[in-house]
């Protein structure tokens, strides 16, 4: 991999390191040859500290360790995404990220709809929104629906309307959704399962 360590009297390159599996931030630091050499060969990610003026592997002292995935550079040679698995906390104030952030699996709009769904189900009874009176009337009302969409979905992809089909399927899965949050899971539950599978 070309990497320009020229560019910048010290030679030294950001390094933006990525959780490998949920792809959020978790920290930003610097590389020069040595510490990239050094991250390849172990497969810890290990800096240049600006501050110590040595190499540093992240989690040498607390076990944090940044298990290396993959390494990407930009299209100007200069900096770098590390895609990493954390061993820990990230950040050496004991956060997930540098950013006090937590590193939690998102599925970015699906993530926000099961928000909503839980602030609709802790207001059930004062909520008048259709997902609280789903959680009034209880699990078998929240199946039904589900065992209801579900049958819709497949009568609609028997049939050539795209659109009817699109609905029906937003209808299931909004209303599964729903099921996952009465029995005490979420989305995250469901994908680690699939990912065991595979």
């Amino acid at each position: 991999m070309k990497i320009d360590f020229s560019k910048n009297t010290d030679e030294l390159v950001p390094a933006i390191i990525q959780d490998a599996i949920t792809k959020n931030v978790l920290m930003l630091g610097y590389m020069n040859e040595e510490a990239y050499d050094k991250t390849l060969k172990t497969n810890k990610v290990t800096f240049f500290s600006r501050s110590k003026k040595r190499l540093w592997t992240k989690g040498e002292e607390s076990g944090h360790f940044l298990d290396l995935v993959s390494i990407d550079v930009d299209c100007d040679y200069d900096t770098l995404l590390v895609k990493a698995i954390p061993q820990g906390s990230t950040c050496h104030k004991g956060t997930d990220t540098c950013w006090a952030q937590s590193n939690k699996q998102t599925y970015g709009f699906l993530t926000e709809l099961e928000e909503v769904i839980t602030q609709r189900k802790e207001k059930a009874t004062s909520d008048k929104s259709y997902v609280a009176s789903l959680f009034e009337k209880g699990i078998n009302k929240i199946a039904q629906k589900v065992g209801e969409e579900a049958v819709e979905t497949v009568i609609e992809a028997k049939d050539n309307n795209d659109e009817l089909f699109l609905n029906e399927s937003a209808d299931l899965l909004f209303h599964y959704l729903i099921l996952l949050k009465a029995k005490g899971f979420e989305l995250n539950d469901v994908v680690e399962i699939l990912k065991k599978r595979h």
